[in-house]
């Protein structure tokens, strides 16, 4: 179990918006005229960022926190698919040979666009992506970039946070979702650091309910793939990690699920209300307002639109629903 001094800091951060500055997208914060008038919504849409998600700031961070010896390597990790592009892409910022990990089922657009970014990816079964991952740092000496379960990781993501309390000071809860929990991580450390009464709430799929378990219980609980592989947010598949959970533990305030109807009435919201495409797992965030809003203190929301790589097949048939 972490301790309190191995957590992330404001100052880690802040490092990691100075590291990422030029880099990424500073995405804006945008308001949802259909939100709840008690409970107004603001959206902050990573689905925007270049690889259509909000990992390419971790994954720029990590490698740019990297020596030259380790750099000069490469690098390796597993991801279903959007930090997979992540890596991808920050590799090749820094002139760096990525190998991407992936489970088989990961979606046909995010395979593509992990190669086109110039990543090498290896297919497994999804219960053999972390196992794999370590043959390949033996084999190879690859320098591991976690997708969620390291400091470097949390700091970039958590910039996120620094963004959206600048943008809506008076925000009273912030939506985030979680799987791994290196955004729920990130985002509550700087928001909590700055804006302790700020609340920030973890959202995820019932089917893929891990963390709300951690949180009930009181301890890190991890589910079998074969039941968080039931869920069509795929990007939200995998369980919460060691440090992201000593994280959340101490810096976040609840998790709220969501049902599969309800995650399909989010894409659809976004897109048509919105004008925002959202994969499953990227309008978590909204499905949890749209069905919590009611239990959430009165004041200003953000809800996190943390991705929008959606197989175009996927959302014309949740759209035509």
């Amino acid at each position: 179990m972490a301790e309190e001094s191995a957590l992330v800091t404001l100052d880690d951060v802040r490092a990691a918006a100075t590291r990422i500055a030029d880099r990424v997208l500073r995405t804006p914060l945008v308001p949802a005229a259909w939100g709840d008038e008690a409970h107004p919504l603001w959206l902050k849409p990573e689905n925007l960022q270049v690889i259509g998600a909000f990992k390419i700031r971790g994954a720029l961070n990590a490698i740019g926190a990297l020596d030259e010896v380790a750099r000069a390597r490469g690098v390796v990790t597993h991801s279903s698919g959007n930090h997979a592009q992540a890596v991808a892409l920050a590799a090749r910022e820094y002139g760096l040979k990525a190998t991407i990990v992936m489970p088989e089922q990961a979606p046909e657009v995010k395979l593509d666009a992990t190669r086109a970014l110039g990543g090498e990816v290896v297919l497994v079964p999804p219960a053999e992506r972390e196992s794999r991952v370590a043959e390949l740092v033996a084999e190879h000496g690859y320098a591991y970039v976690p997708p969620f379960d390291h400091p470097d990781i949390i700091a970039g993501q958590g910039t996120i946070g620094l963004e959206l309390l600048a943008d809506l000071p008076d925000v009273a809860t912030v939506l985030v979702p979680v799987s791994g929990g290196g955004l729920l991580s990130g985002v509550a450390t700087a928001v909590k650091a700055l804006r302790p009464n700020v609340r920030v709430l973890g959202c995820e799929p019932e089917l893929a309910g891990d963390t709300a378990e951690s949180f009930r219980l009181g301890e890190r609980r991890v589910w079998p793939v074969e039941q968080t592989y039931r869920t069509m947010a795929d990007a939200l598949r995998v369980c919460v990690g060691e440090l992201t959970w000593a994280h959340i533990r101490e810096r976040v305030d609840g998790v709220l699920t969501v049902t599969e109807d309800e995650i399909a009435e989010a894409v659809r919201v976004l897109a048509t209300r919105s004008r925002l495409v959202a994969e499953p797992g990227g309008a978590v965030a909204v499905a949890a307002y749209l069905a919590h809003a009611g239990e959430l203190d009165h004041g200003p929301v953000v809800a996190v639109v943390s991705g929008g790589n959606i197989d175009p097949a996927l959302l014309a048939s949740l759209l035509a629903s």
